[in-house]
């Protein structure tokens, strides 16, 4: 991580209701993709070095972590903008008419105590979102080191089966590792310590 930051922020704070960022330039005529939660945007990074003809979204609540992936892409001449909001509100206010062709969510943040589970960020409302901002075909990736999480994320997307496809088959879990070249923090250190991952891949219908 490159700074020391709280690891959770409450999203449903009245502070976040109301979009306080600066939306990205986006060109209609360059594939998009997009992380939701991107923390310090490693996976991003990782991304946009390895295929810099894309453009690369990241959408972050903490907005330390949204200036320092901005200083720091800004500094690599990087096609890569975090965008400072909270996701399951703002995700079309964002894209703006525009479509991503990847999708990422990247181990959110668990929320273990029973009473904080509505703060987990993969709901309804956010899977809504992503339909609205994606192409035909285009992939949704995510993973989780945490069970409960995985499998609620896996239930909120199988009950959109009118907008989504599993592409390891109905209420499947994707078994084939990570195929997009990149890693986040939390997925190299899962990876380094043993830790198992359950990872879900969709297409937009």
């Amino acid at each position: 991580m490159p700074m020391r930051l709280r690891q959770h922020v409450n999203p449903l704070h009245a502070h976040f209701a109301e979009f306080r960022g600066q939306l990205p330039v986006l060109d209609a005529g360059r594939p998009i993709e997009l992380e939701i939660g991107c923390a310090e945007a490693q996976f991003l990074f990782e991304r946009a070095r390895r295929d810099p003809d894309r453009q690369y979204v990241g959408l972050e609540i903490r907005e330390e972590l949204v200036h320092w992936v901005n200083r720091h892409a800004q500094a690599a001449r990087l096609p890569l903008t975090a965008v400072f909001c909270q996701a399951q509100l703002h995700l079309p206010l964002v894209m703006a008419g525009h479509f991503a062709d990847r999708v990422y969510l990247n181990f959110p943040d668990p929320w273990f105590k029973r009473k904080h589970h509505n703060r987990r960020m993969i709901d309804e409302q956010l899977a809504v979102a992503i339909a609205e901002v994606t192409r035909p075909g285009a992939e949704i990736f995510v993973q989780s080191d945490v069970w409960e999480v995985a499998l609620d994320a896996l239930e909120v997307f199988e009950r959109q089966s009118e907008r989504f496809v599993n592409l390891a088959g109905e209420w499947a879990f994707w078994r084939q590792g990570n195929p997009f070249g990149a890693r986040s923090w939390r997925e190299q250190n899962a990876e380094d310590t043993g830790l198992p991952i359950w990872r879900i891949l969709y297409h937009r219908r």
